[in-house]
């Protein structure tokens, strides 16, 4: 199992232009550099259009794919439909921000942040049944987010994040989609429709909101290993 760092995060940190494309070079490179080939590619949120975009670009390189909460342009609602709506704004402000950055003008360093104690202090207060939208609140509050993350490469995923995906049809390996059903970022609904359009594609509905490798990690987990088992067997046709 291969768990990168997606380049701009964690111990890939940068500030270097960030992008779809640059994105999937990182992940062949690291699959031609294990020779790994036909990999099982499983991607949260903006990882899961990357994984998409993966499968798109480079399809040998890819078996299948977990999508989890991927971002389907028009199941957006909330802070992702504003940032689609005023995309030119964010993409023009990003432009000036990594010029600046190019000038010296940048923060020296940044903090990094402790995911294990962030889904430790989450977990706790899901048992304290705290709601959807506090669990939002918690992961989503820009605040924090820009504490451990350069802005310019913050906006640049959040675009990233609404853009169009390649055409689902066009995707032809084994796709299984997760989807949280108590999400506040997207219509499920729609996400489940526009899911159906992979032509081999199993949809499971978990019990989250968005975030479920922290909130379901068991139901996520036990979903995934079924679904391999059974779609990769030997006995099983891909």
């Amino acid at each position: 199992m291969l768990l990168p760092d997606m380049r701009g995060n964690g111990a890939s940190m940068t500030r270097a232009k960030l992008n779809m494309q640059t994105w999937c070079a990182d992940l062949t490179d690291v699959l031609d550099a294990e020779a790994a080939s036909g990999a099982v590619v499983v991607g949260h949120s903006l990882g899961a259009q990357i994984a998409v975009h993966l499968a798109h670009r480079f399809p040998g390189k890819v078996a299948g794919l977990v999508l989890i909460d991927p971002v389907f342009q028009a199941a957006l609602k909330g802070r992702q439909r504003i940032v689609r709506r005023y995309r030119w704004f964010l993409r023009s402000l990003a432009a000036v921000i990594r010029v600046l950055n190019a000038l010296g003008l940048r923060r020296r360093h940044i903090q990094d942040r402790d995911l294990r104690e962030l889904d430790a202090e989450t977990r706790r207060a899901i048992a304290g049944a705290e709601s959807f939208e506090a669990i939002s609140k918690r992961y989503g509050a820009l605040g924090p987010i820009l504490r451990h993350m350069p802005v310019g490469n913050y906006l640049r995923q959040a675009l990233a994040t609404v853009s169009p995906l390649p055409d689902p049809a066009g995707i032809t390996v084994p796709v299984q989609v997760l989807l949280s059903g108590g999400t506040t970022l997207a219509d499920f609904d729609v996400n489940r429709s526009e899911a159906a359009r992979f032509p081999k594609c199993e949809v499971v509905r978990l019990e989250a909101n968005h975030w479920p490798l922290t909130e379901t990690p068991d139901a996520v987990r036990e979903a995934i290993e079924e679904w391999i088992e059974r779609t990769f067997s030997p006995a099983s046709p891909v």
